[in-house]
């Protein structure tokens, strides 16, 4: 993570990590197959994390949609470091494909049933707004949340369901 500070995913080497993590290379490959199947590691550890905090909660009714969003931000606030490194433009866009599709089956996974879309159009503005709130979230950890999990969640959670029209 030190290293992804630096410089892109792309650019490590194998001696570099390591170095850093003062292993020989033997010990490393026993483990790992490149740079990437370890960031791969530390993204599923995160995800894994994630996911178990957030199974704690019951968010089925779509009203809970608002204390969703916050936990989720609560959870992020905590891992910070980890999660503005996987974040990052020096770490790999899987990982924010990953966290869209959790994304999607927490907070998203009943708005189908209760909408008048048809599944496509469904899925372009699920994406849309996925991937708008990972932006945010991706801002809001680079400027040092500024803001609390709280008023995060609600600003997410007006623009999602009131458009601009809400947004103080």
């Amino acid at each position: 993570m030190a290293l992804l500070k630096e410089k892109p995913i792309s650019s490590l080497t194998i001696k570099e990590i390591c170095e850093l993590a003062d292993i020989n290379r033997s010990t490393f490959y026993a483990h790992f197959s490149s740079q990437y199947d370890l960031l791969n590691a530390i993204e599923e550890e995160f995800i894994e994390d994630m996911v178990s905090t957030l199974n704690q909660y019951n968010f089925s009714k779509a009203e809970e949609a608002l204390k969703m969003t916050e936990k989720i931000l609560e959870y992020i606030a905590r891992n910070s470091d980890v999660c503005k490194m996987l974040l990052s433009e020096n770490s790999d866009i899987h990982f924010q494909k990953k966290g869209m599709k959790i994304t999607q089956e927490f907070i998203f996974k009943n708005w189908i049933t209760d909408s008048q879309f048809d599944q496509e159009t469904f899925e372009y503005i699920n994406i849309f707004v996925v991937s708008g709130s990972i932006y945010v979230i991706k801002n809001w950890v680079e400027n040092g949340m500024d803001k609390t999990p709280g008023e995060m969640a609600e600003i997410i959670n007006n623009f999602i369901n009131h458009g601009l029209s809400n947004i103080r």
